[in-house]
């Protein structure tokens, strides 16, 4: 065998061996109106961006004193654990994985918890 030969075997055999990392699913934090858009399909209007964060429920000081309006919207998944006809048409603050898509980004549910009992008019 020639030695370039060699030297290819070597540098193939060893970029073989690698994978990628899959891509992180990040944890966030996101604000806005919970609304039931059709039968036990749920979404999060006039919501703010997501917001790196925990899996845990909000604390006390994470909650906002005024309900914040953003003009984002999302697709809330995992949503058979939690209560949410109870927190319908409420300002709420959802907790959970991203899952960034087009046409609408997803949040796998982890918490819900109300900040207040109704939504903020939608911004203009």
């Amino acid at each position: 065998m020639t030695p370039w030969f060699l030297l290819l075997a070597l540098a193939l055999s060893q970029g073989a061996g690698k994978t990628q990392a899959p891509a992180k699913v990040e944890i966030v934090s996101v604000t806005g109106c919970l609304r039931e858009t059709t039968p036990n399909t749920w979404t999060l209007t006039n919501a703010t961006d997501p917001v790196p964060s925990s899996a845990n429920a909000p604390t006390a000081k994470e909650i906002p004193a005024t309900p914040p309006v953003g003009t984002g919207a999302f697709r809330l998944i995992g949503v058979s654990e939690f209560n949410l006809p109870a927190h319908r048409d409420h300002t709420v603050v959802i907790k959970g994985l991203f899952i960034k898509a087009t046409p609408m980004s997803r949040v796998n549910m982890t918490s819900v918890t109300t900040v207040s009992p109704s939504c903020a008019p939608a911004p203009k």
